[in-house]
């Protein structure tokens, strides 16, 4: 088999998306807090990913916080047709490198009116609860996410950094369209990505390479993301850079290492 970054994937069954998409976290400042040493460079990059095919978007309500999000709407809106935005709710910022997960039901509910302002969307495409908050019921975290989706504010649910326990738990629950989780060619669950393929869930890799150290490892970007490709026809990588000329490289996917097993 061989992959490109252009394959289609539906999230859902129902939302065309090319395998390759775009994270954004790396769209802010050091720690991940605040604004990046310069914005209109991020906004140039989101617009080039754009030009270059990439139609899934993926953020967090978290980066910044908030700042991502607002780059993603200042470069981008009005929103192409085929433009697939994803975002999550669900984890608090006291400071860089600081992060902490909140899944009440009211403060999940306020995360998705906020990101739907921020965005400018009338719908989110796709929402994850960002982590599990072990001292909230998963019932209770998903099922806020479940009304607004019954409400027209949500299309699809995912979730984020789950094990495979969670991620059936979850679909329990409520129908998750998408799992992201930590993956790349030395690190990740294979099960969950497993149950994934069977089940016919998008599986998101986030740090698809690493935050670099793939590439250190002597992986270049496009071998390193067609081999994830590669492992499975729902896999939809969303490598992150703050950089135009690293952009285009990861989007030079073409061919695949063929299949293997990830470590």
């Amino acid at each position: 088999m061989t992959a490109t970054h252009t394959d289609v994937f539906r999230v859902g069954g129902e939302l065309p998306v090319r395998r390759i998409g775009l994270g954004t976290m790396q769209l802010t400042g050091p720690g991940h807090w605040s604004r990046p040493a310069d914005p209109e460079e991020a906004k140039a990059l989101l617009r080039r990913a754009v030009e270059l095919g990439v139609n899934h978007i993926d953020t967090a309500d978290a980066y910044g916080p908030h700042t991502a999000e607002n780059l993603i709407r200042k470069a981008l809106h009005p929103y192409a047709d085929d433009l697939v935005i994803a975002t999550k709710g669900g984890m608090t910022r006291h400071g860089p490198n600081q992060w902490a997960p909140l899944g009440r039901p009211e403060y999940l509910r306020q995360c998705v009116g906020m990101s739907l302002r921020r965005l400018q969307l009338e719908q989110i495409p796709l929402y994850y609860l960002h982590r599990v908050d072990p001292q909230v019921p998963l019932a209770d975290q998903l099922g806020v996410l479940a009304d607004m989706r019954d409400e027209g504010k949500i299309r699809f649910i995912g979730v984020s950094k789950v094990t495979l326990t969670q991620f059936k738990q979850a679909r329990e629950i409520t129908p998750i369209a998408a799992v992201q989780n930590r993956f790349n060619p030395y690190e990740g669950e294979i099960s969950v990505l497993n149950e994934c393929t069977t089940s016919g869930t998008a599986f998101v890799p986030y740090s698809p390479l690493r935050q670099g150290r793939v590439l250190k490892s002597g992986w270049p970007a496009p071998q390193a993301l067609a081999y994830l490709l590669d492992l499975s026809p729902v896999t939809l990588p969303i490598p992150g850079t703050a950089s135009i000329a690293h952009l285009e490289e990861n989007l030079s996917t073409s061919s695949s290492l063929g299949t293997g097993s990830c470590t």
